[in-house]
């Protein structure tokens, strides 16, 4: 009987092995495939590193030299700068619209952002914005004083 008790015990303990490789196969296959992947993820972050070094050296070692594109000629236009400036005046929409060479409407329109100024009306806006609150009355009364031009009559128009 010892016999047939040492026979059962050495199949149950075979049977067990090939179960928990069974089992445990496929965790260590995923456990590779994750080990595998870690590996090539620092590499990649290697490389990138070394790159950034290489860019952040360079840019050290290049002069600063200032854009030479067109849009960073043209200036750019935001409504609440155009609120900011005419309140800095002290200008209301119409004062203000006359002193640029637009209506008052106009500049309510910019700044609510409902229209965008045209190029040579922005280049007007950013001549308006190195002036002062005295400058800006002083170029008022000065357009002011100038004739206006004569409108058109219905009769020259047919």
């Amino acid at each position: 009987m010892a016999n047939l008790g040492s026979m059962l015990k050495q199949e149950i303990a075979r049977i067990a092995r090939r179960e928990i490789r069974a089992q445990t196969g496929t965790t260590k296959k995923t456990s590779a495939q994750h080990r595998r992947h870690i590996a090539t993820l620092r590499r990649r972050i290697d490389t990138l590193e070394k790159k950034i070094a290489l860019i952040a050296v360079r840019r050290a070692e290049a002069p600063a030299t200032p854009s030479d594109d067109g849009a960073a000629s043209q200036p750019r236009f935001v409504a609440k700068g155009v609120r900011s400036l005419r309140t800095r005046l002290g200008l209301s929409a119409e004062r203000f619209g006359r002193l640029v060479g637009v209506s008052g409407q106009s500049v309510y329109n910019w700044e609510r952002q409902v229209a965008t100024p045209r190029e040579e009306q922005l280049r007007l806006l950013a001549a308006v914005r190195g002036i002062g609150k005295r400058e800006a009355i002083a170029r008022l009364r000065a357009l002011e004083a100038q004739p206006a031009p004569k409108a058109r009559s219905s009769a020259a128009r047919t």
